[in-house]
């Protein structure tokens, strides 16, 4: 008995190979008909952002003082140079991590303890979260301008209200009214920023507490511990990565703060920080290229911080995908 076998078609693919060349077409204009109503979103970010970053850069290796427009010469890398060794650039680079850190940890050990009450269920949560969160919601210059002329001003500012109401306690009937911008003046910047900033610390780390596994903490509280040790063992672990993320983020914003530096002290006495000090060099000393090299420094340490922030968003959706 003869077997027929039926003819191969000449152009059928073989079983598991891939599909014919012309089968991709539908699919990559597809894609691009799903990508192409983002282009205009994309156009407009590069010519936004990307463009004036390069002019920058291109600036930067100029010496170019506005009041002598004609002496523009290049000068290479000589701007950075300077930023990296004039000792008033060395002083703002200090201050701005002095800035940055006080500002960063205050506001995050007082946002935790902020999130821990928050945490609990008492009478009028909702309004006390309200207000808490209130600070963060003010325009930067407004917040600087309520704490210089309502709560620092010598003569009629809350502060020295206070000051003078409890030395009355004690008898002190004329007890002196302290200047508190000229007496400390960094310091009152980072109590201004700290105020501001510590509701967006509370924010994230209280997602970060309602977030912690209700099986361990039961299990815990079966086991007979206690309120500490539920602290240090479950919650802090739980909420490293959230006090991570709260720390870059902060670092990010206070090192590019240029309003309460500029509003409360204007830079004096020793309060002035790199973005300040790049305003005092483009405004003020007219130095387009050495301001645009210390704005590139400025930009690079952000992008770096930024980096970093990143990946602890990133490891943070693929711990909650992996707990999902």
């Amino acid at each position: 008995m003869t077997t027929t076998t039926a003819p191969t078609a000449p152009d059928a693919p073989a079983s598991g190979g891939r599909a014919a060349r012309p089968g991709r077409t539908p699919g990559r204009a597809r894609a691009w008909a799903t990508r192409a109503p983002l282009m205009p979103a994309l156009i407009f970010l590069i010519a936004v952002t990307q463009l004036p970053f390069v002019a920058t850069l291109v600036i930067s290796l100029f010496d170019w003082n506005q009041l002598s427009p004609r002496g523009r010469t290049f000068h290479g890398l000589g701007n950075y140079a300077t930023v990296f060794t004039d000792p008033d650039l060395r002083d703002a680079v200090f201050t701005t991590i002095l800035l940055t850190v006080a500002v960063v940890v205050a506001s995050v050990v007082v946002g935790l303890l902020l999130a821990l009450l928050l945490d609990r269920k008492f009478f009028g949560r909702g309004v006390v979260r309200t207000l808490l969160i209130t600070p963060f919601l003010l325009v930067p210059v407004s917040a600087a301008l309520l704490w210089k002329h309502v709560l620092y001003n010598p003569e009629y500012g809350l502060l020295n209200g206070a000051w003078s109401w409890i030395a009355s306690l004690f008898g002190d009937h004329s007890a002196a009214q302290p200047d508190w911008i000229s007496d400390m003046p960094l310091t009152a910047v980072e109590i201004a920023l700290v105020w501001q900033w510590t509701p967006f610390m509370m924010l994230i780390l209280l997602a970060g507490l309602q977030s912690r596994p209700a099986e361990a903490i039961e299990a815990a509280r079966l086991d007979g511990a206690g309120p500490w040790q539920m602290f240090r063992f479950i919650t802090l672990p739980h909420l490293r990565r959230y006090l991570e993320l709260g720390i870059l983020l902060g670092s990010i914003n206070i090192v590019q703060n240029f309003d309460a530096v500029f509003t409360i002290t204007a830079g004096g006495l020793g309060s002035a920080n790199l973005p300040y000090t790049i305003y005092q060099t483009f405004y003020q000393a007219h130095e387009y290229g050495l301001a645009s090299a210390e704005g590139v420094v400025v930009v690079i340490g952000t992008i770096i911080i930024a980096t970093f922030a990143l990946r602890v968003v990133s490891s943070l959706f693929t711990e909650e995908a992996g707990r999902a």
